[in-house]
């Protein structure tokens, strides 16, 4: 979402309201508004992220800040999801419970840098342009990442737990899908199921999408799929379509890994070379494969294959590179190609496919035998991650990942493989066995 926002002209009590949402935030260090109103820097009301990671809720007027709560909590995680609701309410007697903030179903603590002033009216519901993803005026600090089920309530103040819930077996903050909650006529609920912006509440309260493209995603609070880990990044390179593309510049080995590791049963996943620059021949630098220390190899901007603990397959020459030794492997892949990788740490086996074509004679599901596979060593971290990187340093190459949202950039897959496991949307059919890299697949 990093210049997509919603927008609706909201009419509501703006001295009482209650916002809920979940969200996976795919950038960091940057001001970002996830629900406002107004013009920034001088008469808004916001909820919004601070280039720190701290959350704050806060009123101005006049270009005076009225009321101020930032939380001593900073949320920097790119691989998990948040639930986050926020309760503005000025017409509440005691001043530190008019701006309050819940994280994962405990309320936030922090400073009060102002304390709202008791029946402010902010500007949320003043029948002005309210925006999901950005401040609205001046299309300032868009928010970078995804949302589901968000609500908001007119005139009533709800805490977390009417949006949550403790799972009793795993200790975790989980969602809870259809809330018991009494809307008022300005609320709404929307991104419930996918990407719709009708609004489910009852009030046909819909919103548009005012700017961006809003792309439906398979990764949800309940099934959280991999992505690019962009916190495993000193080589400068540039992540993008909530961190499922990255972009390797000239002088740079190392590109990315996945936020999910594994440790036993079988993967699948999609990369697709999506351009960079070419040498004299016309050849893009690319490694697609596996690392066991992607910390270890971005450190050092180490490329796929040239350390024991990684295999990358190359896209000059088509070979399959480990502790800096080439083999023989399959066909050569250029811009445009998609390379299947399938993990079988059951049998530490490993195969890639070209465009729905398993290389070299390979057959992912022959278990213990290792048809057409690489056969692969013992991770030093007890974990494998998908990855890819460039071959050289005199040129940058561009990849993007579907780890099973069924997308590369915003493009959706053409067509669907199958998939047994029905766990993940691929271009190509998954192997039978294999599932796609999330929580839910980790724990098939």
């Amino acid at each position: 979402m990093a210049s997509t926002y919603l927008t609706r002209n909201v009419s509501c009590d703006r001295q009482k309201w209650t916002w809920s949402g979940w969200i996976k935030r795919s950038k960091v260090d940057s001001y970002q508004n996830m629900f406002a109103s107004g013009t920034a820097g001088s008469a808004d009301t916001a909820f919004n992220f601070n280039a720190d990671g701290a959350l704050s809720l806060y009123h101005r007027e006049a270009s005076s800040i009225r009321g101020y709560f930032e939380s001593a909590r900073k949320l920097r995680d790119t691989n998990g999801w948040y639930h986050l609701v926020a309760n503005f309410d000025a017409t509440n007697a005691t001043g530190a419970d008019r701006l309050v903030i819940y994280v994962n179903g405990e309320r936030a603590t922090g400073t009060m840098h102002n304390t709202l002033p008791q029946n402010d009216s902010g500007y949320i519901g003043n029948g002005n342009a309210a925006d999901i993803g950005r401040m609205p005026s001046g299309s300032a600090n868009y928010y970078d990442g995804s949302m589901a089920h968000v609500h908001f309530v007119d005139g009533t103040i709800y805490g977390a737990s009417t949006f949550g819930s403790t799972d009793s077996t795993t200790g975790e903050w989980k969602i809870n899908t259809s809330p018991s909650v009494t809307y008022g006529s300005g609320g709404f609920f929307i991104l419930k199921d996918g990407n719709s912006v009708t609004d489910q509440s009852g009030n046909s309260n819909n919103f548009t999408v005012g700017g961006g493209t809003l792309t439906k995603t398979e990764d949800n609070p309940s099934n959280v799929f991999a992505t690019f880990n962009v916190l495993q990044n000193t080589q400068g390179n540039s992540f993008s379509y909530g961190n499922n593309k990255v972009d390797i510049p000239q002088a740079k080995y190392f590109g990315a890994a996945s936020t999910l590791g594994m440790s036993s049963g079988k993967f699948y996943c999609e990369i697709k070379l999506t351009g960079g620059a070419t040498d004299g021949s016309g050849n893009y630098k690319s490694f697609i494969g596996i690392s066991g220390n992607p910390s270890e190899q971005d450190r050092n901007n180490r490329y796929l294959g040239q350390d024991s603990y990684s295999y990358g397959y190359q896209g000059e020459g088509g070979s399959v590179d480990n502790a800096a030794s080439a083999t023989s492997y399959g066909n050569s892949y250029t811009n445009g190609d998609i390379i299947g990788i399938a993990l079988d740490l059951d049998n530490n086996k490993l195969y890639f496919s070209k465009n729905g074509t398993w290389q070299n004679s390979g057959d992912p599901t022959s278990g213990s035998t290792g048809t057409g596979a690489v056969s692969i060593g013992t991770s030093p971290t007890g974990f494998w991650h998908f990855a890819c990187s460039s071959t050289s340093t005199n040129y940058a190459t561009n990849h993007a990942a579907n780890f099973g949202n069924g997308y590369f950039q915003s493009t959706a897959v053409s067509s669907a493989g199958t998939n047994a496991s029905n766990n993940g949307i691929f271009e190509y059919d998954v192997p039978t066995g294999y599932t796609a890299l999330s929580t839910k697949g980790l724990n098939l």
